[in-house]
């Protein structure tokens, strides 16, 4: 299964909504999609993570690499509403203390606003 990406602008952040496998195969798509905002200086942006299935370590090491990156800049990613397996996978490998998750969009787009 690939992953889809669907782009949307909401007050100054860009929300990239997921939906499928965030795995090896998958990962060189939202790889490109973060360096296209990321050169377009787009500091705010959330991950909607609703729709993912699965996160392999290459989804991981993409997320906490993205994670710096738009710290350095000034920027911050920010993840929202993984599901329990997504996130448990996130905290056996201690992410969950170095990216900015939130259960919701609501909570996520409110901290992004910091």
């Amino acid at each position: 299964m690939t992953l889809n990406v669907k782009v949307e602008e909401k007050a100054e952040k860009t929300i990239l909504h997921l939906e499928g496998r965030l795995d090896a195969i998958s990962a060189p798509t939202l790889d490109q999609k973060l360096m296209d905002l990321m050169r377009q200086k787009r500091k705010k942006i959330l991950l909607d993570f609703s729709q993912v299935d699965y996160l392999s370590s290459a989804g991981m090491r993409l997320l906490l690499s993205f994670t710096k990156q738009l710290k350095h800049q000034e920027g911050r990613l920010t993840s929202y509403a993984m599901n329990e397996e997504v996130l448990e996978i996130i905290r056996m490998a201690g992410f969950d203390r170095i990216l900015n998750i939130f259960s919701n969009e609501e909570d996520a787009f409110k901290s992004s606003s910091d």
